[in-house]
């Protein structure tokens, strides 16, 4: 078997050859007169008025010997075969050629010396169906536009291992219908996100994605070093939400941003490290309103893009438009592991962590992640799609405190599959309030906990001009996975590979 060097030097000599007739192998004209969608849609009217079509495409196969050639083409929207034969006096698309100057006598020849599964060519001809009743086109003239220098994998067989497909993902889609479909399912998640929004009066946004100071979530974030001011930056690591809130401050009511965010954090199958994420802010409104829409939204979104609302999630079957649970946090903890989160110690948190068998790092564990631990424990058994309410307030720095039940905020979690598929809540838009939340904060910093929030003066300031009671909300592409029944790396276009060299 020939190593990939021999075959890309066999190539380049079929390179030298096309030059010696005068043909560049990359031309940046190519004809066209219809995809190949549109002639298989429109096939038999073309057929009996013997139509004559120019078509593009990769070479996905070739097969035939002698005096034929049948070629697989793919343009990105279907596959079409076309046929070469040697006794229909076919000739190259540009004239202006020598063939002499590479001793050979015709343009099928040509064809058949200089081109090889993976280029890209030009073909025009007629249409008609095979003795077997495949729709082709008799190729009548031809044209190189891109030649390729290495093979694509047998399509049959495509690439088995999981970090080559990643890292060659490009040709992993190509071999790969179902990749493909996803593609643009998940291009059509966010645009029927956006269209919900859109039709309710909120207004797209952009905010800065580097930042003094990365605020909106408890995550690690990315640091670098911006030259031009001299110091140092964050990658975000939410969708804008302190910038979206200043916004409310404004006096803009209704916006949303759908972009890239960044979280230093490990990875698994629910987790990446940059994503994309939805985060929109409305204003005069609270989470008990904010929960209606959002069970719309995720409903039209399911029966607009995945043409359901029915999904097997974690091996269970779900259906969006069921009912959904109300999960409640406190409760459940005390339930299952016998502790009242609101009330405990840390000392009785870790206590129940250990009955239950949970590891974790006791260097600088507090009540904030022993909580969180308990809680994930139970989330895995969690199936039916539900709202998680009632989460204590030392959790939820930016979410108004309820005044029917001190000690938990008005927040509610999307909770489906046993995973968190989304988060909003009552903005707390108290300035005071929202300073001793930022101060406990940073002492929770000081103790070791990388991920507590920083606090931010600037937001803090803008609150105090007044900021209208708001409901704010956010998913991430956590959601398509889920509902595609994929992996977060599977569902992203391109994720994030050490280089192969590093890789080992």
């Amino acid at each position: 078997m020939a190593s990939i060097e021999e075959i890309k030097d066999i190539r380049l000599k079929k390179v030298e050859i096309l030059e010696k007739v005068g043909i560049y192998s990359y031309p940046s004209k190519v004809e066209k007169s219809h995809t190949i969608f549109e002639v298989k849609e429109n096939f038999k009217k073309l057929e009996e008025t013997a139509q004559s079509v120019t078509i593009v495409g990769r070479v996905m196969s070739m097969r035939g010997q002698g005096a034929l050639a049948f070629i697989d083409l793919y343009d990105g929207t279907a596959r079409m075969q076309s046929l070469l034969k040697a006794d229909e006096n076919i000739i190259y698309s540009d004239k202006n050629i020598d063939l002499a100057k590479a001793s050979i006598e015709s343009a099928f020849d040509l064809f058949k010396e200089t081109i090889d599964q993976s280029d890209f060519v030009q073909v025009t001809g007629t249409p008609f169906v095979t003795k077997r009743g495949e729709e082709t086109i008799l190729c009548k003239e031809w044209k190189i536009i891109a030649k390729s220098l290495r093979p694509i994998p047998d399509e049959w067989y495509g690439i088995k291992d999981e970090d080559e497909r990643y890292r060659n993902r490009y040709i992993d889609i190509l071999l790969n219908e179902e990749l493909k479909n996803q593609i643009i399912r998940r291009s059509a998640f966010w645009q029927a996100i956006r269209n919900f929004l859109l039709t309710r009066d909120f207004i797209e946004v952009e905010t800065p994605v580097l930042e003094t100071l990365p605020g909106g979530a408890d995550a690690r974030p990315f640091v670098t070093f911006h030259n031009a001011l001299e110091m140092n930056v964050y990658l975000r690591i939410s969708a804008g939400e302190l910038w979206q809130k200043k916004l409310l401050v404004s006096g803009i009511p209704r916006t949303f941003e759908i972009g890239r965010i960044f979280r230093n954090e490990g990875m698994s199958n629910e987790h990446a490290q940059d994503y994309t994420q939805l985060e929109f802010y409305m204003a005069y409104s609270n989470y008990e309103e904010g929960m209606k829409m959002v069970r719309e939204m995720y409903i039209e979104v399911a029966e607009k893009v995945f043409g359901s609302t029915k999904f097997e999630i974690a091996g269970s079957h779900i259906d969006l438009v069921e009912n959904w649970n109300m999960y409640d946090y406190v409760s459940l903890i005390e339930e299952r592991s016998g502790v009242n989160v609101l009330t405990a110690d840390l000392n009785e948190l870790i206590g129940a962590l250990e009955d239950k068998h949970i590891k974790f790092e006791k260097e600088g564990i507090n009540r904030e992640r022993a909580t969180d631990l308990l809680w994930k424990d139970i989330r895995k058994t969690l199936i039916a799609p539900g709202f998680l309410i009632n989460v204590p307030i030392f959790l939820e720095p930016l979410a108004k405190e309820s005044k029917d039940k001190p000690g938990t905020v008005e927040r509610f979690q999307i909770i489906m599959g046993g995973t968190e598929l989304g988060k909003g809540f009552s903005e707390l838009n108290d300035p005071l309030d929202q300073r001793r939340r930022f101060e406990h904060q940073e002492k929770l910093r000081d103790g070791g906990d990388d991920e507590a929030q920083m606090k931010d003066e600037s937001y803090i300031e803008a609150m105090e001009y007044g900021m209208p009671p708001a409901f704010g909300f956010g998913l991430s592409e956590r959601v398509f996975s889920v509902l595609s029944g994929v992996s977060i790396r599977e569902a992203q276009i391109f994720p994030l590979m050490k280089p192969k060299e590093d890789s080992k």
